[in-house]
C-alpha cells in the first residue's frame, strides 16, 4: 500500500528509543527524511545507525519542556531550508512514584511530569504550527496513552497529563482543519518500554517484599488480566498506526484518538 509519504520530512520527538525510534524507522521505509529530537545522549548514535542505512537524518538535542529551546530548534530548521510535513510527538515521562492511592504522592511530585508531558506538547504545537500554516498542509500525531482514558491509578500525574494531551489535540484539530492540517492522538496499551518498566519499579519499591513480583511476572499477570488479545503490543505496532494516520490514506481522519491496546480499552 502506497502511503503517499515519499520525499516528505517527518520530525519525531523522543526519537532515540522505543516508539519514537520505531516510528522514525517506519517513516524512513516510506521514503521520508527524518528530523529527530531527544535529550538522550544516545541520540547521535541512533542517528548514525540510521544514516548507515542510507537514511537522511538530522538529529538535535532538544528539551521540549523548554519553549525557547523548542522555538530555536524550529527557527534553525527553517534557516536550513527544512520543511516539515509530519510531526510526531513521543517525548514523555512518568513521575517515577507509585501513585495508588494518589495521597502517596506530594503535589511537588507532579511538576516534572506535567512540564514535560503537557507543556512539552504545548511548546511543540506552538513552535511548529506557524510553518505548517504557511504551507497550508501537515499532520500532527501525539502519543498519549490509554492511561489518559481510564484514570490509571498507578501514576496519576502521568495519567492526567495524557488526558490533557488527548483534549488539546482535539482543540488543535478543530483550529487547524481550515489550514488542511490534521491532528490525531495514538494511545498505546501495554508496550515494553523503559516507561512501562519504571511503572513496575515504582510499584515494586512500595510493595512488601513477600508480595513483590519480577518485572516479567508482574507484566505477564497484568497482560492476562486486562488485555483481551492476551499479548503485549510492540513499539512497531504503535508506529504503524502513527505513520498511517500521517499518510494520505488517512486524509479524512482528524481529531481522533486511536487505541493500539489489544482491546484494553473498549468504549461501550
Amino acid at each position: 500500500m502506497d502511503l503517499g509519504l515519499n520525499q516528505h520530512q517527518a520530525l519525531i520527538t523522543g526519537a532515540a528509543s522505543g516508539i519514537g525510534l520505531a516510528t522514525a524507522k517506519l517513516f524512513a521505509q516510506e521514503g521520508c527524511s527524518l528530523t529527530l529530537w531527544d535529550i538522550a545522549p544516545s541520540l547521535e548514535a541512533t542517528a548514525n545507525e540510521l544514516r548507515a542505512e542510507g537514511i537522511e537524518v538530522t538529529a538535535n538535542h532538544v528539551d521540549v519542556s523548554d519553549s525557547d529551546q523548542t522555538e530555536q530548534a524550529v527557527s534553525e530548521m527553517e534557516r536550513q531550508g527544512q520543511s516539515i510535513q509530519h510531526v510526531v510527538h513521543c517525548a514523555a515521562t512518568g513521575s517515577g512514584t507509585f501513585g495508588y492511592p494518589f495521597t502517596n504522592l506530594r503535589p511537588a511530585d507532579w511538576r516534572h511530569t506535567l512540564e514535560i508531558n503537557i507543556m512539552g506538547m504545548v511548546n511543540v504545537a506552538h513552535a511548529l504550527t506557524p510553518p505548517m500554516i504557511r504551507n497550508d498542509a501537515g499532520t500532527f500525531v501525539f502519543l498519549a496513552s490509554i492511561a489518559g482514558q481510564i484514570g490509571s491509578q498507578t501514576d496519576p500525574p502521568y495519567s492526567a497529563s495524557k488526558a490533557a494531551n488527548i483534549n488539546f489535540a482535539q482543540c488543535m484539530a478543530k483550529d487547524l482543519a481550515p489550514h488542511n492540517i490534521r491532528v490525531n492522538t495514538v494511545c498505546p496499551g501495554m508496550v515494553k518500554t523503559p516507561l512501562n518498566r519504571s511503572v513496575w519499579q515504582a510499584w515494586n519499591e512500595r510493595t512488601a517484599p513477600s508480595e513483590r513480583l519480577s518485572y516479567e511476572d508482574w507484566s505477564e499477570q497484568k497482560i492476562k488480566s486486562v488485555v483481551p488479545l492476551g499479548r503485549w503490543q510492540t513499539s512497531e505496532d504503535v508506529a504503524a498506526m502513527i505513520v498511517f494516520l500521517s499518510s494520505e490514506r488517512a486524509k479524512e481522519v482528524t481529531g481522533q484518538t486511536v487505541n493500539v491496546d489489544g482491546g484494553f480499552v473498549m468504549h461501550w
